[in-house]
């Protein structure tokens, strides 16, 4: 009973704050739309929608980041709203911080360490992360899970799972489909309260990434971790803008580095952080690409790893064709109006061209927004586990090109492809 009273107090707010933004919202797009076009009209709906998911919180936040990846479902312009959201959440008080120290360890002064900051040295809508030392001596640090988060995703989830239920009747939505986006968007969000799958995925990173020279994972500390925190050990001096002060010879390594890194957790490990931006990502004065936070990390299949790496192989070589047949081939569905033909025709198209293109002038953004474009007109729909991973790369394109220009990204791929496709150890 007090979970259906809870839930129904979380809908009411939800309905009240969602009516409040979008009504006017609406009005003012109409206005916009007369005056300026269709497109302006749009973008403010767009807009004051993603407004509206940062004022409901930390669970419509994530569940916005994962939605503004299906490029091949959702118009563009809303994807670029949507990737503009961020966890805004201030850090626990000290009143907050012992409470979720009592929820993990059972006393907020637990005997594992010879000292723990309580000002927390990063925060985010899921956890904040605490400096500390152990007794046996290492620097580490704690990533503590906040008070109540868990009750509130799982309220605010179960909303969203109904109301994409009916939006799967409607008839607009007759051919997208809702409830397998809802439950890959969940199984994402819910995936970053599971601290234990957190270590594991670091753990897992850590092993996979040690092939890859000059890439840091930190060391999780099993006997100090618990189900609702973290303690891995303490990388210093860690600074977003680290790399923009050093030489350019460090900063093309550093380029180099982490695409690779992005390259083998795809091609040979199929282990995917997802989640590369900047706050995750950092590098140090001694050349090294530090690699944080595994909460939104995927395992591929098998034959989805391979039909990724035969993908980008054939883009490597311009082979559009190849290309264009595995996009169908790794696919979740087809429209019943699909046109399979003329996308296999386009899509090849597409990598002819941009095989074609200077190391300079290639984007890896531009290549796949143009391709969830044709997903999207010709009906054929994307795996959301091929979409999630792709993210990882088009993250990252950012950083790359902002430290080399010239970076060829197609180059970079070869050598680790030819791993992933015919030299991957057996146990991977």
């Amino acid at each position: 009973m007090a979970g259906r009273v809870a839930l129904a107090v979380r809908a009411a707010h939800t309905v009240v704050v969602s009516l409040g933004v979008l009504v006017p919202a609406v009005v003012s797009a109409a206005v916009l739309a007369a005056v300026r076009g269709r497109e302006a009209g749009l973008r403010h709906v767009y807009r004051r929608s993603t407004g509206l998911l940062m004022r409901l919180g930390s669970t419509f936040v994530k569940a916005g980041q994962v939605l503004g990846t299906r490029r091949d479902l959702l118009p563009p312009a809303f994807c670029d709203e949507l990737s503009v959201l961020q966890d805004a959440v201030a850090p626990l008080d000290d009143a907050g911080t012992r409470r979720a120290l009592v929820e993990a360890y059972g006393t907020a002064e637990p005997d594992l360490f010879a000292e723990l900051d309580p000002r927390p040295v990063a925060s985010g809508s899921v956890a904040c992360v605490y400096r500390g030392r152990l007794r046996t001596g290492e620097e580490v640090a704690l990533k503590l899970r906040r008070p109540g988060v868990e009750r509130l995703m799982t309220l605010d989830l179960a909303l969203m799972r109904a109301g994409a239920a009916v939006m799967a009747r409607l008839p607009v939505f007759r051919d997208v489909p809702v409830n397998e986006v809802m439950r890959h968007m969940s199984e994402a969000v819910l995936g970053q309260l599971d601290f234990a799958r957190e270590a594991g995925n670091l753990r897992r990173l850590r092993a996979d990434l040690s092939a890859v020279p000059r890439v840091w994972v930190p060391l999780v500390h099993d006997a100090a971790s618990r189900p609702r925190c973290i303690v891995m050990e303490y990388v210093p001096d860690l600074d977003v803008d680290t790399a923009r002060r050093c030489p350019p010879v460090l900063r093309r390594r550093f380029a180099s580095s982490g695409l690779t890194a992005i390259y083998h957790m795809l091609f040979v490990d199929g282990f995917v952080h997802c989640d590369m931006h900047p706050g995750n990502l950092y590098f140090t004065r001694g050349g090294q690409v530090v690699v944080l936070d595994a909460g939104f990390s995927v395992q591929l299949t098998e034959q989805l790893r391979r039909l990724f790496a035969e993908f980008f192989l054939n883009m490597s070589i311009g082979r559009g064709r190849h290309c264009a047949e595995i996009v169908v081939r790794s696919g979740t569905g087809l429209r019943p109006d699909a046109d399979v033909a003329g996308f296999l025709v386009k899509m090849a198209d597409l990598v002819e061209r941009s095989h074609g293109l200077p190391a300079r002038e290639f984007s890896l953004i531009a290549f796949a927004a143009e391709m969830f474009d044709l997903q999207r007109r010709y009906g054929v729909y994307a795996a959301p586990e091929l979409i999630f991973p792709l993210l990882s790369l088009l993250v990252i394109e950012g950083t790359v090109r902002e430290l080399d220009p010239d970076m060829d990204f197609q180059e970079v791929a070869r050598p680790v492809l030819m791993r992933g496709l015919f030299g991957r150890r057996e146990a991977a």
